[in-house]
């Protein structure tokens, strides 16, 4: 499962509370991110600096990679055993890189966060670390087509209610595997 949307729409923080309700169910792995840019509150992830992702993505350690913002993004290979041996993968990516994963993973679901313009540019501004990005909020980048997601979430209410709807997909995905879902 792959989630995207545009910078301050709040995907890190509904993933996290998927984590919370359902990261102990074996059925489920959150994948980690590599990225050239250091952890923070808001997004945890492995670091890397320039050299060493590069040296990283050439010996094949990265199942999917791409670039965003300036920053080098990377999910590591070990997704693919975790895909083959019939887990559900759920991935925070940029939307550049959704067709390559539909190549490699045929049954994806992509999951649209979004949220309006002014949450998304304060929630940006908040975090103090994409200035630009907050005050540029799409520019120059083309918007995922709504119509190529098979959910989309509207994050610009209640943290609680986007939550609640992220966990529902997780649930319905899972109920196809076989067995409740218990969050």
């Amino acid at each position: 499962m792959l989630v995207a949307g545009p910078s301050g729409a709040g995907k890190d923080t509904l993933l996290g509370r998927a984590r919370l309700a359902l990261g102990n169910d074996p059925r489920c792995h959150f994948a980690r991110r590599t990225v050239t840019r250091a952890s923070s509150q808001w997004e945890d992830h492995d670091t890397l600096d320039e050299t060493a992702f590069a040296l990283a993505k050439s010996a094949g350690q990265f199942s999917l990679t791409w670039t965003a913002h300036g920053l080098c993004y990377g999910l590591d290979r070990a997704i693919e055993q975790r895909v083959a041996d019939g887990q559900i993968v759920i991935a925070n990516v940029s939307r550049a890189v959704i067709g390559q994963a539909r190549e490699r993973f045929p049954d994806v679901h992509v999951i649209l966060i979004d949220a309006d313009p002014e949450v998304r540019t304060a929630r940006v501004r908040a975090r103090g670390r994409e200035p630009a990005a907050a005050s540029r909020q799409g520019e120059g980048r083309t918007a995922l087509d709504p119509g190529l997601c098979e959910t989309v979430i509207d994050n610009s209410g209640t943290v609680d209610a986007a939550a609640a709807q992220l966990e529902q997909v997780l649930c319905a995905l899972i109920a196809r595997l076989g067995g409740d879902c218990k969050t």
